[in-house]
Formats: C-alpha cells, structure tokens, sequence
C-alpha cells in the first residue's frame, strides 16, 4: 500500500511538472527520511519579486523546513506577481495542475491581499473610492477580502488534511506609512493614515481571527514590519525594496523567519 502511494504521488507530480509549474529541487539532506512536497501560493511576495534569485521568503522558507526536519522539499512556487485574493481563490478552484500539488504537499504556504488593499488604496488617494467620504471602494475590497480568504481556507480544507500539513499563512504588512502620514485625509479630518490603517487592521485582524478557528498558523508580519501599534514605516527596517512596494532582501528573510519560527 505504501509503495502505490508512493507511486501514484510520484506520477501526480510529474503530471503537474509538464503542466507548467515551476519545481526548485534543492540539495537532499544526508540520509533525509522523507520527500516533501511545498506549495507556495500567493501574489509577488511569494513569487519573490524584488528579492535576489532564490532569496524570496519562500525559497528560504524552504531551506530551513529541510534544515530542521532532515527531509528534502521540493517547492513548487506558485506565487503570481499582480494576483487579488480573487485570483488564488479562481485558481484554487480552476486549476488541476495546483489542486493536484496542494492534495500532495506536505508544506503549504500562501500570502494575498496586498494587492487587493494597494488598489483600493490608489483609488482612495486619487479621490475615486466613491461614497460620501471617499471610502467606499476601501469598505467594498475589505468585505470581499474577507469572502475571498475564507474561500481559501475552504478549497485547501477539501484538498488537503491539515492535520497532517504544515500549513502557514500572513497577514499584510504597509509600506507607505510615512507618505501617508504626511497627506491630509479628504475629509480634511486625520491623515490618508489613519483612515487606510482603519481598513488594514480590520483585514489583518480577521485573518488572525480564522486562522486561529481554521488552524492556520499566522506569521505576524504587520506587527514586525509596523510595529505593535502599525506606526513604523518598515523602509525605515530596512525591509523594503527600492520601489517602495515590495520586501527587499532582509525583508524576505524576516518572513521566512517569522514562518520558521511557528514551527512544522
């Protein structure tokens, strides 16, 4: 029985692999006891966008899952630069090459909603969010945002038993506090800060909230990125990228450190 469960996880995976998903096979542990699957999921974060080749949080996440439990992991990145919490929750749904990595992996982890919140964020600023005060587009990507990852949850719960996965998600981190602190809001009442950080700690709570119910496990990059009150501007860390957006480097390695830490 072992051996044809083996077999069957062996051709899924090749099956997946001339479908177009991207494999990074690293260097076995000596005398590693398993093979591990890793699905990464998410946006250009987890893409590793902006970081040096191989640098991305997922690939370091990677080498440290292998370092501490003597198993060799096989990542499949999945991250799509640009892609909304819609996107994954469509792909998740739609995609027999990822549903078939996922019923497969043994390690999956996933970020989104960046995306999602920087748009409505652009809409906000350019005075085109709509409602009375500016804020309706803010309101309508928070709801959904939060329709969306609960879809997520749901699909890797049919695909996957997480009892027997390590799975590991994020929440989001803001990297324009110090502009944003500096421009009046449209009401002409607080900063553009303190009307978006508004929207922002209510995603990142109710993250934390079902990942908590769903038995998630939550790498808290807002509080280490902004700090405890949401008030530090994560360049000031040296955390983000020349383009003001995205994690550098060190960035990248504070995630991976902060999913290495939630143990397997």
């Amino acid at each position: 029985m072992q051996k044809t469960l083996r077999s069957v996880v062996v051709i899924l995976t090749a099956i997946a692999i001339r479908s177009g998903i991207p494999q990074v096979k690293p260097t076995p542990p000596v005398n590693a006891a398993q093979v591990w699957n890793y699905a990464a999921l998410g946006d250009s974060l987890a893409f590793g966008a902006l970081a040096l080749p191989l640098r991305g949080y997922t690939f370091l996440y990677r080498t440290a899952v292998a370092n501490d439990t003597g198993n060799t992991v096989l990542l499949y990145n999945l991250g799509v630069p640009g892609w909304k919490s819609a996107d994954l929750l469509n792909a998740l749904r739609t995609s027999w090459s990822i549903r078939v990595l996922i019923a497969t992996s043994r390690v999956i982890t996933w970020d989104i909603g960046g995306n999602d919140m920087n748009a409505a964020r652009g809409s906000y600023k350019a005075g085109t969010c709509g409602g009375p005060d500016n804020q309706q587009c803010l309101k309508d990507t928070v709801a959904q945002l939060k329709v969306n990852w609960d879809g997520i949850v749901a699909e890797l719960h049919q695909l996957r038993n997480f009892d027997r996965t390590t799975v590991r998600t994020m929440d989001i981190y803001n990297p324009f506090v110090t502009e944003d602190m500096a421009s009046i809001s449209s009401s002409g009442v607080g900063t553009d800060f303190d009307v978006l950080k508004f929207y922002l700690d209510d995603v990142n709570a109710y993250i934390a909230d079902r990942s908590l119910k769903e038995h998630v496990g939550l790498a808290r990059v807002y509080f280490s990125f902004n700090g405890p009150d949401g008030k530090v501007d994560p360049k000031s860390l040296g955390f983000i990228a020349f383009d003001g957006f995205h994690p550098n480097d060190a960035g990248h390695a504070e995630m991976a450190r902060l999913l290495r830490a939630l143990g397997y």
